[in-house]
């Protein structure tokens, strides 16, 4: 259960995986899960890398949201 929707998607899209994520920024592909799947877990400094290293040009805003584009929560 990926809490960012939108990073998930884009992970999609790219054919991005947990673990590249995970070498990208310098950690375990554990801890990389719980970081995406647990709400407070993610650094910004992470986030940043990861925005850096894999969708560069993407707002950390739209990746790092807890809610997906388009779609209201109530």
């Amino acid at each position: 259960m990926n809490i960012y929707k939108n990073l998930a998607a884009e992970m999609a899209r790219e054919g991005i995986t947990e673990k590249m994520l995970a070498r990208g920024i310098g950690i375990n592909v554990a801890t990389m899960s719980a970081k995406i799947n647990y709400e407070g877990r993610m650094k910004l400094h992470e986030a940043v890398k990861i925005r850096d290293c894999f969708f560069p040009g993407m707002a950390i805003d739209y990746l790092f949201s807890a809610r997906s584009a388009g779609k209201i929560e109530q």
